[in-house]
């Protein structure tokens, strides 16, 4: 296992590691969770993410009883969640980054989690109608008390970052430290165009999601949507016109022969293309059996054979 630099951080990620999206609660949950995460952990794993609206709550409870059971050392691996939808359906409790709802969220995903802290702390999307003032003083806040050891985003703009970390700079306050993008091979724009001056000027990390594009670049949704894939389950009919679209199978279907070539799955391929980018910090990977598990870290072996000529292929299969 390959382990980056959290941005600027002296904080350490595993190049690939291992969330609970989708998976946790719908598809998986006590022993089989148990034994996904400890496959992850056992080749080097060791960053989890997590968020507090994942199965509303319940895929931070999965997760953290399965880590009690596998009794790992508290310091052998990173642990995180996302605040910002809420639980509750009250003014204060969703959608929101208000000082009330942010200490409020980060004892819930404790709890929840059985943990003391959490390693990173993610605001799980910007809120327009809270001053990001009033947001970064309560995540310095958060950070300063214990409860987590650094702050950051996902799916923030690059403008919104930079005016975060700024207002932090300028009140000697803990800065936001990483982004959690959706970055993948039909998914580009934000991580290697928006925020390219933020890598240099702040030194953002990225903990990416997505390398599949919600599994379509595993090329099973080719010919339709198969019973029982994530794209039949009940909350997730927002992607079915995704994984069908015409156009960017199209793409798949030519980026299969790259993989062929290469001797790896198209799956395997599409994660470790994410990982050659250097400013990518972790590529988050998700499975909901243990033999996905091992075929995801299988990408760790394709890394090498992305050489230039590789790289080219994939962009022209892309066109």
């Amino acid at each position: 296992m390959e382990y980056r630099r959290l941005g600027r951080s002296g904080l350490k990620v595993s190049v690939l590691s291992f969330g609970s999206w989708v998976t946790f609660g719908p598809q998986l949950a006590g022993d089989l969770a148990e034994r996904c995460l400890g496959a992850a952990y056992d080749a080097g794993v060791n960053f989890f993410d997590n968020a507090e609206a994942y199965a509303g709550g319940e895929s931070e409870r999965i997760m953290g009883e399965a880590i009690a059971k596998l009794r790992w050392p508290r310091h052998s691996y990173i642990l995180s969640t996302k605040v910002f939808w809420g639980l509750h359906d009250d003014v204060n409790m969703k959608n929101t980054l208000n000082r009330k709802y942010l200490f409020q969220a980060i004892d819930g995903s404790l709890e929840r989690l059985g943990h003391d802290f959490v390693d990173l702390l993610f605001c799980h999307r910007a809120d327009r109608e809270t001053p990001i003032e009033e947001t970064v003083f309560a995540m310095h806040e958060i950070v300063a008390s214990g409860k987590a050891l650094y702050w950051g985003t996902s799916e923030w703009t690059a403008d919104e970052i930079r005016a975060a970390w700024e207002i932090a700079e300028r009140h000697h306050l803990h800065k936001p430290v990483m982004e959690q993008p959706e970055y993948n091979l039909v998914h580009r724009e934000k991580v290697e165009v928006e925020f390219a001056r933020l890598y240099e000027d702040i030194g953002l990390g990225l903990t990416t999601w997505s390398p599949l594009a919600s599994g379509m670049l595993t090329g099973k949704y080719l010919d339709g949507i198969p019973e029982g894939s994530r794209g039949t389950l009940p909350g997730y009919e927002w992607l079915q016109s995704r994984l069908t679209d015409v156009e960017t199978n199209a793409k798949v279907r030519s980026l299969k022969a790259v993989a062929d070539d290469l001797g790896c799955t198209l799956a395997q391929l599409a994660i470790a293309w994410c990982a050659v980018n250097p400013h990518v910090s972790t590529v988050i990977t998700g499975a909901s059996r243990v033999e996905q598990v091992h075929e995801n870290l299988a990408a760790l072996d394709v890394l090498a054979r992305l050489d230039a000529e590789a790289l080219a292929r994939i962009d022209a299969a892309l066109a």
